[in-house]
């Protein structure tokens, strides 16, 4: 119970993460000019992936990066260019090497090759035959900007490749970077010349490679290394030390830091050894990354959401500094939890000016001890804003008594045994409760409306005219009394209303999700639309899987990562008469479209398959995987609706129902043999 109200919690804290990222990596990726510094966005980062680490299900639909900027031609990456998950102490990192021996179900030693994570720009080369034909940066992961003849000039990029086993196609994908020697004479050039000084290396680098002009970026040094690759044809490594060795022989340089590790000991040895030469380095790193040193292990290992499971960096430690809590306020999200914030007196952290930091719930205010008027440590650790590590000294004998009613609308603000949040019982009827969820509703993975902004949402809901989603798609009701107020005009009207009716078809997977229904994130929201294909089908056994004896409810709970829990969420939902008279007038105004099906040719797609028995060749965790990649529907339990059956070895009960349903059975080779 204790880990569904905090699930409930952090829902709400995850989206603004998301959010205040996606910012960022505009700011960093398009305009080479960060907002926050590399540790500060690393934290936040943190803190997103701990929370999806914990609920799979609310795991956010990201983009690596930012979209490529104007003015660049656009490449698409036939591979694309992922980024890297995070660990920040010795315990994660232990973590990290567990989770791969459980997914692989291996008891063995894993080499691991470690590498300095440099603070550069990420760029991918494309060879054809040998010969240099094209370069991209990272862009969103999928698309990046088309920066050939800016690259080109870069000395240490080999043009041609010569020597034994030059495949037909190669991707080396490495780091741009400005050793500190060039950033300094670089900056000392632009002061002379009244031009634009550099914050740090990464910016310069980033900058220089990404001028429309080619002569700006030839004038620059820079300096790469090569660290993995992407599409490659002709050629295969059995492990990265053996990719590094080939690849230098070819004439790419590789950073003869790395090193290969076979325990957590040396692992953290390496690491620590090369904190303390960090500062003496010829270049910025910002830690280190970890990688399977195995590629075949790799190959089963694959990727989740939008990294690979065989890697990952260890970032060196935030910047913590001393401040004031002024004084701590409520704050009520969109499930009615209020959550404490502390207002700060104005404290510098990692270049950045912050003023709030987060105080969780009440059972952290009162294991800190934490009052108005402390003296705190405060670090970025994960969240939009900073959080207190601990308190230095108090400034009051008053211990901060936490509300009994809502700060918005007054209601009883209740919390259960065994529960973390307080919660507003105001429910729809209060109107932070109501506002955050129209935020959601409109919100970019949701129906993403421009033009629905905060102000205006606030605008809107303070005049009456939305009080619910269905109020949206009714707006034009009060066109004119809009045209009428101060700084809307007959252009900004029209633009908001062609929006609204931009959106008026969505995917059944992005409505769902725009519901805003407990515990159901953009994965399960996926899965739901997965599984019910139609808007009219998930209404339709929603209201029957009511009945938690009928075939409807064990279907739905049946469902992978949905179970009773999340079951009980839509239930409720659904149960509810306001919230059915909103869906009755939400599917009026739209073109709910039904889930479209992978494309893919995998005889796998869209079949319904459950695994049952001990698998040998892989983890049941590497089974699901697969077939989830391949466009399936995962299941806990045999029924009428399941289209195959997977054995292992001592397949018992579902197995024998399979059987006398006549359900298509596969041994687990003939699995494996499945495109």
């Amino acid at each position: 119970m204790n880990n569904l109200f905090e699930k409930l919690e952090n829902e709400q804290e995850l989206k603004q993460l998301a959010k205040e990222m996606a910012k960022l990596d505009v700011a960093y990726h398009q305009k080479d000019a960060p907002l926050v510094s590399d540790a500060k966005y690393d934290e936040m980062k943190k803190r997103a992936a701990d929370i999806e680490a914990r609920f799979p299900d609310l795991a956010l639909k990201k983009k690596v990066g930012a979209a490529p900027a104007a003015g660049f031609g656009k490449v698409t990456h036939a591979v694309p260019m992922l980024s890297l998950g995070n660990v920040f102490s010795e315990e994660e990192v232990q973590d990290f090497l567990a989770k791969i021996k459980r997914f692989l179900g291996l008891n063995e030693t894993i080499e691991i090759f470690a590498e300095p994570k440099i603070d550069g720009l990420s760029f991918s080369a494309r060879y054809e035959n040998g010969v240099f034909v094209q370069a991209a940066t990272r862009g969103d992961g999928a698309t990046g900007e088309d920066i050939t003849r800016n690259l080109a000039t870069i000395e240490q990029l080999p043009k041609i490749i010569t020597g034994k086993n030059v495949p037909e196609i190669l991707e080396i994908r490495g780091e741009v970077y400005m050793s500190l020697n060039d950033f300094l004479a670089l900056n000392n050039r632009q002061e002379k010349a009244k031009a634009k000084v550099f914050a740090n290396p990464r910016n310069a680098a980033a900058g220089s490679l990404r001028q429309l002009d080619s002569k700006i970026t030839a004038e620059r040094k820079l300096s790469l290394f090569a660290y993995t690759w992407g599409e490659i044809k002709g050629i295969e490594w059995k492990t990265q030390q053996d990719f590094f060795s080939c690849i230098e022989k070819w004439g790419f340089p590789v950073n003869h830091k790395s090193c290969l590790c076979k325990s957590v000991k040396e692992i953290m040895d390496f690491y620590n050894e090369l904190s303390e030469q960090r500062a003496s380095l010829p270049y910025d790193i910002d830690g280190i990354v970890y990688k399977v040193n195995r590629i075949d292990l790799q190959n089963r290992l694959g990727f989740i959401s939008k990294a690979p499971r065989w890697a990952t960096a260890h970032k060196f430690p935030a910047e913590q500094v001393q401040t004031v809590i002024e004084k701590i306020d409520i704050q009520v999200g969109r499930t009615g939890v209020l959550t404490p914030v502390a207002h700060l007196k104005p404290v510098t952290v990692g270049g950045v000016v912050v003023s709030r930091a987060t105080l969780h719930n009440e059972d952290e205010i009162k294991r800190k001890d934490i009052r108005e008027g402390d003296t705190v440590i405060i670090q970025r650790a994960g969240d939009v804003i900073p959080q207190v590590v601990k308190v230095i000294k108090h400034d009051s004998s008053k211990e901060y008594e936490f509300p009994k009613n809502c700060p918005v609308c007054g209601s009883l603000a209740t919390r259960k045994e065994g529960e973390a949040a307080y919660r507003c019982s105001g429910g729809l009827s209060c109107p932070a409760q109501a506002i955050e969820r129209l935020k959601h509703f409109v919100s970019r993975n949701a129906f993403d409306i421009e033009g629905m902004g905060t102000k205006n949402i606030e605008f809107f809901y303070e005049k009456k005219w939305i009080e619910n989603p269905a109020d949206i798609f009714n707006l034009k009701e009060h066109e004119a009394d809009l045209k009428s107020e101060k700084g809307w005009q007959e252009l900004s009207v029209n633009n908001l209303f062609d929006s609204i009716d931009d959106k008026r078809e969505i995917s059944l997977e992005r409505f769902v999700f725009a519901l805003g229904i407990r515990q159901v994130g953009q994965a399960t929201a996926r899965l739901l639309a997965q599984h019910y294909g139609s808007f009219e089908n998930w209404q339709i056994a929603m209201n029957k899987a009511k009945d938690k004896e009928s075939r409807t409810y064990e279907d739905l709970i049946n469902i992978e990562s949905v179970g009773a829990l999340v079951a009980d969420d839509l239930i409720s939902f659904f149960a509810e008469k306001h919230n059915q008279n909103i869906l009755d007038r939400l599917a009026h105004y739209l073109k709910i479209t039904d889930f479209e099906k992978p494309t893919a040719g995998s005889e796998l797609s869209g079949k319904t398959i459950v695994f049952t028995g001990t698998l040998t060749s892989m983890t049941r965790n590497e089974a699901k995987a697969r077939a989830l990649s391949m466009g399936a529907k995962v299941a806990g339990s045999v029924s009428k609706k399941t289209d195959i059956v997977v054995t292992g070895e001592n397949a018992g009960s579902k197995a024998q129902k399979a059987q006398e349903l006549g359900i298509k059975i596969l041994t687990e080779d003939e699995f494996q043999k499945i495109k």
